[in-house]
């Protein structure tokens, strides 16, 4: 276990993100205490009976007294509500940080009620599911991840990489950019994505010629992606849109440009550009898939829930025991509901001197559980 970076961490919203980070924090030793604080009191009822934290505030201002950072895990349209409240409370040298997808609009919402003596030091954990609240709390969440620093001017270098040290304890990359140049780039890569999604769901929805039934009934790997992706949460994808509208706007104009351009291709036959250009999108996705940033199995083959991992580790250690079989994969696929697993067979000789064929996946699947 890693020696405290902090004294003590106080984590404002306790969803997806908010408890993962604090579940996390705590379970690798990073802070000596870790006090959260949700404006639901269901939530925080719930957060208290699952563990999350070590102890569960009853108001944001109790919350971050004497803690030594602060990290903000609430949707960016509120940050700096929640800043100034929480503002005469801050200790001397504490570092605040929050996980907000955009950057630009929050450090201005939010470094307006910073004390002077209070360093800002912004972060997005490139990082979460579809689901929300303390039961989707993920162990490991953040390893094999990226996360993006902006810093605000104010901040010492000293500042930033405590920051830094502490998502590098949890398992993540660590890259530092401008808020402007962190919101254009994860405009195209997570925003624009969003908002096509939540727009081919809505017209499947809206289709008169099609029912409802049809569409979940005949639903295709890419639209049950769609379909994913637009489980999102609609509070902070709401608030998302419209604290990063200059960049969404910009990447959204240049994708209708482009989207126009395909529809003129499919119109007069281009059949050599569909080709071109589905090609260049497949080597992309190879990059990607090499870059470690995704693989086949449902988000990086990942269990969701305060429950995942154990089951992982039982299941695995069972397929240890088993004979026969030389790899053990354990996923849970969301568009289907249920768990994955796929046994390899060994490509060692039988008993019997016969040898089995190598990589012959058999996968079998189990209802999802409650609480996976």
């Amino acid at each position: 276990m890693a020696q405290p970076l902090f004294k003590r961490v106080a984590v404002i919203g306790l969803g997806l993100i908010g408890s993962s980070f604090a579940l996390n924090v705590r379970h690798h030793g990073l802070a000596g205490e870790v006090v959260g604080y949700d404006e639901s009191a269901d939530v925080r009822k719930r957060a208290r009976t699952l563990e999350i934290v070590d102890r569960v505030a009853r108001t944001p201002v109790d919350a971050v007294q004497d803690a030594d950072l602060v990290m903000l895990c609430v949707p960016v349209g509120v940050m700096g509500e929640v800043a100034k409240a929480i503002a005469p409370a801050l200790a001397a040298g504490a570092i605040i940080t929050d996980v907000g997808s955009v950057k630009g609009r929050v450090v201005e919402e939010i470094a307006p009620h910073i004390p002077e003596n209070v360093a800002l030091v912004p972060g997005h954990p490139i990082a979460g599911t579809e689901r929300s609240g303390p039961e989707a709390a993920t162990s490991g969440l953040f390893e094999g991840r990226w996360c993006i620093l902006t810093p605000a001017g104010g901040c010492s270098d000293g500042d930033v990489e405590r920051v830094k040290a502490l998502w590098e304890a949890l398992g993540s990359g660590v890259e530092i950019m401008t808020p402007e140049r962190h919101d254009l780039v994860l405009a195209i890569t997570s925003h624009v994505p969003h908002l096509i999604a939540y727009n081919i769901v809505g017209t499947a929805a809206d289709l008169e010629t099609v029912t409802q039934s049809e569409v979940i009934k005949y639903s295709a790997g890419g639209f049950r992606d769609f379909t994913r992706i637009a489980a999102s949460d609609p509070t902070m994808w709401r608030d998302i849109f419209l604290t990063n509208k200059d960049a969404v706007l910009e990447m959204l104009g240049r994708f209708s440009e482009d989207l126009s351009a395909l529809q003129r291709a499919i119109r007069w036959d281009d059949g050599e550009g569909l080709f071109d250009l589905f090609t260049r999108t497949r080597a992309i996705r190879r990059e990607i898939i090499d870059a470690g940033q995704d693989e086949d199995a449902p988000d990086f083959g990942r269990f969701h829930g305060m429950l995942g991992e154990a089951l992982q580790q039982e299941i695995l250690q069972a397929g240890k025991a088993a004979e026969g079989f030389d790899k053990l994969r354990v996923a849970f696929d969301d568009a289907v509901k249920r768990g994955i697993i796929e046994l390899d067979e060994a490509a060692a000789e039988s008993p019997e001197g016969t040898k089995p064929q190598a990589k012959s996946k058999t996968p079998k699947q189990r209802p999802r559980g409650k609480g996976k």
